[in-house]
């Protein structure tokens, strides 16, 4: 069962049509199976207006928000955090296109935000979003049918939903309760020392002498976290916190590239600061606070190191020696290449973020799209 694009935009659905034109615009630089995830997102697409129709929905707002659903996914081919990924970046879509209205901007966000959660006070458009994935679930055609994964309560979920649209469920369902749902919750890894594989996989990476280029293929690495079609030019002698970001997600210490709620990404400092300072994390100590001592793995904030902005630098440690920090750093001095550097203690320090080796990501808040 698939559902024709076609007949949802055109000139009865100019927002629609925008919206889908932007996404296909963006997606330039391809990936091997960007195909297969476009015509994912369409059938969801087409799923969620069917059934805003029937609802009594905006059946368009519904249907962009089934096209936006997995647009991360789609630009960066990262399946991470499907639901707070991709309403981040489809945030910037829809802002950028300036015909949804910041009630529809809600709407839609958080619908995408809690897409795979079944949440007991559910909005209207997120249930329909999560109705329609598993619709294009079952019913989109797969390369292997024994893939495919649903759990009992969404079989259940799923009997209610055909019945509702006067439909036969005709499609046997074989592995019913297991599922690969992400959604926004935590992600399953649990390693003990793993602010020591943080400081090796760091210090490997930062020896490689990497060049902020995109010819570069450590530095298309630790890039392709942000779905930005500029993001070359814009991490280019500013990538210092998106080489954190990457060392952190290959080591399993993985987060959004926007914690929910916050003004800025993670491939900024001061993103990092915020997060390791908020009440569920308290990860962040003030330099020499209360004889803290940095320890191999943790995150050095450096304080007006190389221009008169604050918190302007950030580096993961490798050794703290006395007064004498060996520090893994990409872009060192914002000079545009990685490297272990020797920093002084009594220099430009902020504080440190010692991340606890057992912190999963496991977001409980309200997400208020900012």
């Amino acid at each position: 069962m698939r559902l024709d694009m076609n007949q949802f935009i055109g000139t009865k659905h100019p927002r629609l049509n925008a919206v889908y034109r932007a996404v296909r615009e963006m997606s330039n630089e391809g990936f091997s199976g960007q195909d297969e995830i476009w015509r994912q997102l369409v059938d969801v697409s087409g799923f969620a207006s069917l059934l805003a129709a029937r609802r009594g929905g905006d059946h368009e707002l519904a249907a962009v928000t089934g096209l936006l659903h997995g647009y991360y996914l789609y630009r960066t081919g990262i399946k991470h955090f499907p639901g707070p990924n991709s309403a981040d970046a489809a945030r910037q879509l829809l802002r950028g296109v300036q015909l949804w209205s910041d009630d529809e901007l809600f709407t839609i966000l958080q619908a995408i935000f809690y897409q795979g959660v079944y949440r007991q006070a559910q909005g209207p458009y997120e249930k329909m979003l999560n109705d329609a994935v598993l619709m294009q679930n079952v019913f989109s055609p797969v390369t292997n049918r024994s893939e495919q994964y649903i759990t009992h309560i969404e079989q259940g979920r799923l009997d209610q939903v055909l019945q509702e649209l006067g439909m036969t469920n005709e499609i046997k369902i074989e592995n019913v309760g297991m599922s690969t749902e992400t959604g926004t919750g935590a992600v399953q890894h649990h390693q003990e020392r793993r602010r020591l594989e943080l400081a090796d996989y760091a210090e490997r990476l930062a020896k490689q002498g990497i060049i902020g280029i995109s010819e570069d293929e450590h530095f298309r690495k630790i890039c392709r976290y942000w779905p930005d079609s500029n993001i070359y030019t814009v991490l280019k002698a500013n990538w210092c916190a998106a080489f954190v970001y990457h060392c952190c997600m290959q080591v399993c210490i993985q987060l959004p590239i926007r914690y929910p709620n916050q003004s800025y990404r993670l491939a900024g400092v001061g993103a990092w600061l915020d997060w390791s300072r908020l009440p569920e994390t308290g990860f962040f100590h003030e330099d020499r606070q209360d004889g803290f001592e940095p320890e191999r793995g943790d995150l050095v904030v450096y304080e007006k190191l190389l221009t008169d902005d604050s918190h302007d630098h950030i580096g993961i440690v490798l050794s703290c020696e006395g007064e004498v920090l060996i520090v893994a750093e990409g872009n060192v001095d914002n000079l545009n290449y990685s490297g272990i550097v020797t920093r002084s203690r009594a220099h430009c320090i902020l504080g440190y973020i010692r991340i606890s080796d057992d912190y999963q990501y496991d977001f409980q808040g309200e997400y208020h799209p900012i």
